[in-house]
């Protein structure tokens, strides 16, 4: 569901490289076969290759998921999808970025783009 709405909103292209850890929901052959993605996924118990994507599920499960107590996956996906939508994207600062946001860091970069 999260990863169809990410398609959705974004439409990005063939060939994006999708980062993932080996969670069998997120490295769907048939999903990135149909829109053309590349996938990009770490051995196991090799964490390093995907470092950004193993970093956003520690920060989901320390952050959501191990301080909620779901009784199902249906009760699970809108909570997992408010915090990536109204918190982790939108709020959450990141000293990668500058110490901004993503969604702010994207906004300038756009910004960067047009002046340019």
């Amino acid at each position: 569901m999260l990863c169809g709405l990410a398609i959705w909103q974004r439409q990005p292209g063939a060939g994006l490289v999708v980062h993932s850890d080996r969670g069998s929901q997120y490295a769907s052959k048939d999903l990135l076969k149909a829109h053309g993605f590349v996938g990009s996924m770490s051995r196991k118990g090799d964490c390093w290759d995907n470092a950004v994507a193993e970093s956003f599920f520690e920060s989901l499960k320390q952050e959501r998921v191990h301080w909620r107590h779901y009784q199902t996956r249906l009760e699970a996906q809108p909570d997992v999808l408010n915090y990536i939508s109204m918190f982790y994207n939108s709020h959450r600062l990141y000293s990668y970025l500058g110490y901004v946001s993503p969604n702010q860091y994207e906004a300038d970069m756009v910004e960067l783009k047009k002046a340019a």
